[in-house]
């Protein structure tokens, strides 16, 4: 009888162009793209709910919805590779950057957060879905971050930055405008991530 190990949590198995990743054939790109995209449009409308009514189930159908879309997307990833713009398109793959940085395990943000840093050095995603996703892990592991784009939403101040006063430059390279101009959009009322 074959032994085969468990993957750990979070272990993403297949690698984009390494062996193990399957190919994606146009109809399948597609279809990924669609359920992605939907899977993100769902999450939003259940957060909207859950903003303007946290008395109702909507906080709990939230917490189920963004596992059961860490889940897919873990599945997605293991089989075709992380869902690069090249592969599914822009709002695709944006929407698959949502799902990962709602998503509950820790550990699936880590390995594709290795897995997008090579899609943007390859130019097949924006670099600043790295930038997003490596800010995220940094402040969930209780580092500072890199470009400043989690924000403490109780003081709608970033969380610790890594060499604060080189940020603005750090920032331009992945296309983010200057810190305080976030700062400034998101007291207002208007910051998010942007499809790209």
């Amino acid at each position: 009888m074959k032994v085969v190990p468990r993957r750990p949590a979070g272990d993403t198995g297949a690698r984009p162009g390494e062996r193990g990743a399957a190919p994606m054939v146009p109809g399948l790109a597609r279809a990924l793209a669609g359920e992605l995209v939907r899977r993100a449009d769902e999450e939003r409308g259940l957060m909207r709910q859950a903003r303007d009514r946290p008395a109702g189930p909507w906080p709990g159908l939230l917490v189920a919805c963004r596992a059961g879309n860490a889940e897919a997307l873990a599945t997605i990833v293991r089989r075709y590779g992380w869902p690069a713009t090249d592969r599914v398109g822009a709002p695709a793959s944006t929407a698959a950057l949502m799902i990962l940085l709602h998503a509950p395990d820790l550990g699936l943000q880590l390995g594709c957060r290795d897995l997008i840093a090579r899609a943007a050095a390859d130019g097949r995603c924006p670099a600043l879905h790295h930038a997003y996703i490596a800010d995220h892990c940094a402040v969930e592991l209780g580092l500072p971050q890199y470009y400043g784009t989690r924000v403490d939403p109780a003081t709608l101040r970033p969380y610790p930055v890594r060499r604060p006063g080189t940020v603005d430059e750090r920032r331009r390279d992945v296309g983010l405008g200057p810190l305080e101009e976030q700062l400034r959009h998101l007291s207002d009322g208007v910051w998010g991530l942007r499809e790209t």
